[in-house]
């Protein structure tokens, strides 16, 4: 049954287009678009150094430049491990590795390892209970140092601690030993027979930090202990560049890695990744001005975006589901600031939102079809789930069809009476307030929404938060994400693998978002479900893919039934490059940045 499920895996179609066309005329992104709901549409109302490396090779590399990334929500770590938001895993990717990655075909690429195990090459236990990695030999870190296992095993340790935080920590729970066989081969053993044996060590979620580096961060210290906090703006890696210059939240500077593994093959001397300003600005730096490179995530409105497609000095890089889906995540825990220490904490349930019927209305009352064709165009389709891809666990189970009339019914009836322009019950008031990060899109969206719910008796503020506070793991910030410190919020999350196991983890009770874990629990909303928790752990062991699909889409189905979060839109959001800028493509579960080791300009 497991070789099945392994071969299923290797063998799963690929359900996105990667397009990778001209920017001239009216050509625009090719991406596949669901269908959309059957509904009417309404209008649109101190910077950190690098250390110099010891003993470096003397010989000259090929020269090839600056490599200019625009990122307009600016990096703010670089520890992938206490990052929250893509931004910061595109930071580390520059310089940091797993052992494999994502390519955009879905297929795993070795980086770190020589080969990807499978049951083929003995790699992987018939019975799923351990998994074998080679690595390269010669790995070296940019300081000089050799890279071993015992980098790996720390990386593991690290992760699990449950003081460290560490936001990947679902990726490193189902270890059970990690057992050097010799100087290049390790063994995986699981807790118990595991039906996704890459679920470690893979991907953005598994970047491999440097022991002599972190030693002394394991714990409550990785946030906390001035060594560990330069060690998270300024981590050693295994990749072509290592850091020169970071500014949080405005500007990372890398140039190159002597002791990188194929140093003479990579292009360019130098990377910077700028943040700040806007996504259109940015679009418009590469496809206009020509002052940068490459630019990520252009979630600009349509009306917006065209215009700086057609100039035709660019090419567009777009295809399915690129970020996953923008959704309205609902927060179960009463955000009040009377509450002092305890605001937002599980233990104080929101007062009107765990109420089924007022995040049904809510649900109901929300345009996505006018969101989708007024506001993201050909960048995004609305979306009835949370979990979208690949293709086999897209529940055909979900409606999301706008329904103002039955809103109001259902708020009728459960007590919500409306009182002026708002509705209330037992002296509570329907007033929520709204956050999501500082974008035009998003901006656009929540004025969408706000008018959308007072149709129906909910009043709503917006508050409009820099994304490199928003998407920070600063604990001390009280306007990160993951502190939730008001009633709904949007953004987009998606699965970091086509097994969505580790997706789908983010909603189980062990992983809401508190106080005690330093509020890197992935479970934002603070819902907490034993049904739910049930399925998932049917779904750990569950070997069949059938039957692992099936389960996917029954917890899909659980969370957007049970209006834990509101999807809204599929997004399809494109990147931009120059020209003559060779080697980036579209990528579903991994960086955009994942093969910049092999990008180059050519004349």
């Amino acid at each position: 049954m497991f070789r099945r499920w392994v071969l299923m895996q290797a063998i799963l179609p690929v359900v996105m287009v990667v397009a990778l066309v001209a920017c001239g005329g009216s050509q625009q992104p090719q991406v596949q678009q669901p269908t959309a709901p059957a509904v009417q549409a309404t209008d649109v109302p101190q910077p950190t150094v690098a250390l110099a490396p010891t003993n470096a090779p003397t010989a000259a590399p090929r020269t090839g430049g600056k490599l200019t990334i625009l990122s307009w929500q600016a990096v703010t770590t670089l520890n992938p491990h206490l990052a929250t938001g893509v931004k910061d895993f595109n930071g580390a990717t520059v310089m940091l590795e797993p052992l494999a990655r994502y390519n955009e075909r879905d297929e795993l690429v070795p980086f770190l390892a020589a080969e990807i195990p499978t049951i083929e090459n003995g790699g992987i236990a018939a019975d799923g209970t351990s998994v074998t990695w080679k690595i390269k030999p010669g790995l070296k870190w940019s300081d000089g140092s050799d890279f071993t296992i015992d980098d790996i095993i720390f990386t593991w340790r690290y992760c699990v601690d449950e003081a460290t935080g560490c936001t990947n920590k679902t990726s490193f729970d189902s270890i059970a030993s990690i057992e050097p066989i010799d100087a290049t081969t390790f063994k995986i053993t699981w807790k118990e027979p595991n039906p996704n044996p890459y679920i470690s060590f893979v991907g953005s979620s598994g970047m491999i930090l440097q022991q002599k580096q972190f030693a002394n961060c394991i714990g409550s210290a990785a946030n906390t202990s001035a060594e560990c906090q330069a060690a998270n703006l300024a981590p050693i890696g295994t990749n072509a560049w290592k850091l020169r210059e970071f500014r949080p939240g405005d500007t990372v500077i890398y140039e190159r890695n002597p002791f990188y593994r194929d140093a003479d093959s990579v292009f360019f001397d130098t990377v910077e990744i700028k943040g700040g300003g806007d996504a259109a600005s940015a679009a418009r730096a590469v496809c206009t001005t020509a002052e940068a490179d490459f630019a990520l995530n252009l979630q600009i409105p349509k009306a917006v975006l065209e215009p700086i497609l057609a100039s035709g000095n660019c090419d567009v890089i777009a295809g399915g589901s690129t970020g996953g889906v923008e959704r309205i995540v609902i927060n179960f825990a009463n955000p009040d600031p009377a509450l002092g220490d305890k605001r937002s904490e599980p233990d104080q349930p929101h007062p009107f939102l765990t109420d089924p019927a007022v995040r049904r209305a809510i649900a109901l009352a929300i345009d996505r079809k006018a969101i989708a064709e007024q506001l993201y165009g050909p960048t995004g389709a609305p979306t009835c789930n949370l979990l979208v891809v690949p293709a086999s666990v897209n529940s055909p189970n979900t409606t999301c069809e706008r329904n103002v009339e039955e809103a109001k019914r259902i708020l009728d009836e459960a007590g919500w009476v409306l009182k002026g322009s708002v509705r209330e019950k037992d002296g509570i008031r329907l007033i929520v307030t709204f956050q999501t990060s500082v974008n035009t899109l998003r901006q656009s969206t929540q004025s969408v929404i706000k008018a959308n719910l007072a149709e129906i008796g909910i009043q709503v503020y917006l508050k409009a938060i820099d994304p490199a506070v928003f998407f920070s793991g600063d604990p001390g910030n009280p306007d990160t994400l993951n502190k939730f410190y008001a009633d709904l919020q949007m953004y987009t999350f998606g699965p970091a693998s086509p097994d969505p196991q580790s997706y789908l983890e983010g909603w189980i009770c062990a992983q809401v978002s508190s106080a005690a874990n330093r509020w890197n629990g992935n479970n934002v909303s603070r819902y907490c479900n034993p049904a739910y928790d049930a399925l998932f752990e049917q779904l750990k062991t569950e070997f069949d893919p059938q039957r692992r699909a099936q389960l996917a889409i029954q917890m899909n189905d659980l969370l957007v039934n049970d209006i834990v979060e509101i999807p809204l839109i599929n997004r399809y959001t494109p990147a931009v490059k120059l020209k003559n800028l060779t080697g980036p493509t579209f990528n579903t579960f991994d960086s955009s940045l994942w093969n910049i080791a092999s990008w180059r300009r050519i004349p």
